[in-house]
């Protein structure tokens, strides 16, 4: 099992540059992307009442993750680019499991 500081989330920016992300158990992804200082909007702050925390989730990793509830599909009603691999990184929770999760940062989610 892997230690909580060896956790590794990469998050592709709006550049396509690809980052390497400590992460910690128990956190949500839009909050690491966030406390790394990426230019993620994240507007509500994880309440799953925006859209701008909207991420693509690398195919590999679609089965490993959490289905989403209904309030995620209504918000991803409000995104911009919806994808089958998209996601609110707000509802997506960090654990062991998830080590090594690759997310792309999507449109609309961009602080201005």
């Amino acid at each position: 099992m892997t230690d909580e500081e060896d956790l590794i989330i990469y998050v592709t920016d709006f550049d396509g540059t690809e980052h390497a992300l400590a992460a910690l158990d128990g956190w949500r992804v839009m909050e690491i992307i966030r406390d790394h200082g990426l230019p993620i909007k994240a507007e509500c702050g994880g309440a799953c009442s925006c859209a701008t925390c909207h991420v693509y989730v690398d195919p590999v990793w679609l089965d490993k993750i959490p289905a989403k509830h209904e309030e995620e599909e209504d918000m991803l009603d409000a995104a911009v680019d919806v994808h089958d691999n998209s996601r609110l990184s707000c509802q997506i929770i960090m654990n062991p499991g998830l080590n090594g999760l690759k997310v792309a940062m999507a449109p609309g989610s961009e602080k201005d």
